[in-house]
C-alpha cells in the first residue's frame, strides 16, 4: 500500500519528544514544510515532492527575542487558522509564534519558570486571539481543568459541527478534556485517566482517537466521552497519532519502530465507530517519536526517530 521514498535530511537529529514532527503541505507550491525539535533548536526543511530539492532553516529557543540556549524546546507545530498559518514553538521559558516559513517572529509569550518543579507544565491551556495579520496577538483565556502536564491538543473545524465538541486536550496522567469553543470555551466532558499517559490525541467527525503509553489506541465519542473501541496497536509506547481529515485514515507511530495505518468510519446502520487496520510499516532500529500524513487524503506520510538525522517518507503505491 505504501513504499519508502527519498528521505529528507535534517541538520540535527530528533529529540525523544511526543509528536516530534510537524508537516505543512503548501497548496500553492509543490513543496512540503517539515519541522522537528532537537534540544533548544527546531530544524525546518522544505522539500519538493521528489525529495531532490531541500532547503533548511534552524530556529533557536529565545527569550524576548534574545537567544536562550538553556531553554529546551518542547514542541513545534504549524497552527492553520482560517486567515493565516503560524509556526508555534513552546519551550521551558515561553511560547514563540512565527510566520509559516519561520522567517519572522510575530509574538513572544513568557512563561513562569519559577513554579515548582522548574520547567514542568502546570496543566494550563492558554487561548490566544490571533488577528488575520500583524502582531497584535493577545492572551484571551486560560483553561484550568487539567492538573498534570499537557501532552497534546487537537481541534476540528467544520461548518457541520454546530454546538458539538471541537477541541480535546490530553495530559500526562492520561486524562482528556473535551471542549466547545464559542465566545468562550466550555467544558463538555472529562474522560478519566486509567493509569497510562495519553501521549497523542486527534479529533475527527465527532470521534476522539487517543494513543497511550501501553500501546493502546482508544476511541471515544466526543459528545459524551463514552469509550467505543480499544485497540492493542503497538508493543511499546505510542508517540504520535495523525488523522487524514478527508478520508478518516488514522496513523500511529511508536517506540516499537512501527507505523500503523487504520481507517475510521461510522456504521451507516447503527452509527457505531468502526476501525479497520490497513497497513503496517517498520522503520528498522528506530524509536519513532513523530509521524504525520503529508496530505489531507492520507496518501503519503513521514516519520522521525530518536537520534535519526533524517525524515523518512512513504508514498502510496
Amino acid at each position: 500500500m505504501y513504499r519508502r521514498e527519498r528521505s529528507v535530511p535534517l541538520k540535527s537529529s530528533s529529540s525523544a519528544l511526543y509528536n516530534n514532527l510537524s508537516v505543512l503541505p503548501l497548496r500553492d507550491k509543490p513543496l512540503t514544510y517539515f519541522a522537528a525539535v532537537h534540544g533548544s533548536a527546531v530544524s525546518l526543511a522544505s522539500a519538493a515532492a521528489d525529495g531532490l530539492s531541500v532547503s533548511h532553516r534552524q530556529l533557536q529557543a529565545t527569550e524576548g527575542g534574545l537567544a536562550a540556549s538553556a531553554s529546551i524546546v518542547t514542541q513545534a507545530s504549524w497552527c492553520v487558522l482560517p486567515s493565516r498559518v503560524l509556526l508555534v514553538l513552546t519551550s521551558q521559558k515561553g511560547i514563540q509564534m512565527y510566520e509559516s516559513d519561520g522567517s519572522i517572529m510575530v509574538y513572544w509569550h513568557a512563561l513562569d519558570v519559577l513554579e515548582p518543579p522548574p520547567g514542568t507544565s502546570s496543566g494550563l491551556v492558554l487561548v490566544f486571539d490571533i488577528p488575520s495579520k500583524g502582531t497584535n496577538i493577545t492572551l484571551s483565556e486560560v483553561l484550568e481543568e487539567h492538573r498534570d502536564s499537557i501532552t497534546d491538543i487537537a481541534s476540528e473545524v467544520g461548518e457541520n459541527l454546530g454546538g458539538a465538541a471541537d477541541l480535546v486536550t490530553a495530559d500526562d496522567s492520561g486524562a482528556l478534556c473535551v471542549w466547545r469553543s464559542k465566545e468562550e470555551f466550555s467544558l463538555l466532558t472529562k474522560i478519566s485517566a486509567f493509569g497510562w499517559t495519553c501521549s497523542s490525541v486527534k479529533l475527527w467527525n465527532g470521534v476522539i482517537a487517543a494513543g497511550y503509553g501501553n500501546g493502546q489506541i482508544r476511541l471515544y465519542e466526543a459528545s459524551s466521552g463514552a469509550l467505543r473501541a480499544t485497540v492493542s496497536a503497538h508493543a511499546r509506547w505510542i508517540y504520535a497519532l495523525d488523522l487524514a481529515p478527508l478520508t478518516g485514515k488514522l496513523l500511529s507511530g511508536a517506540e516499537d519502530s512501527y507505523v500503523q495505518i487504520w481507517k475510521l468510519s461510522r456504521s451507516p446502520d447503527t452509527g457505531d465507530i468502526e476501525i479497520e487496520h490497513c497497513h503496517s510499516e517498520c522503520v528498522p532500529d528506530t524509536q519513532l517519536c513523530g509521524a504525520r500524513f503529508c496530505d489531507p487524503e492520507g496518501n503519503s506520510f513521514a516519520a522521525t526517530g530518536y537520534d535519526l538525522s533524517e525524515i523518512v517518507r512513504y508514498g502510496q503505491v
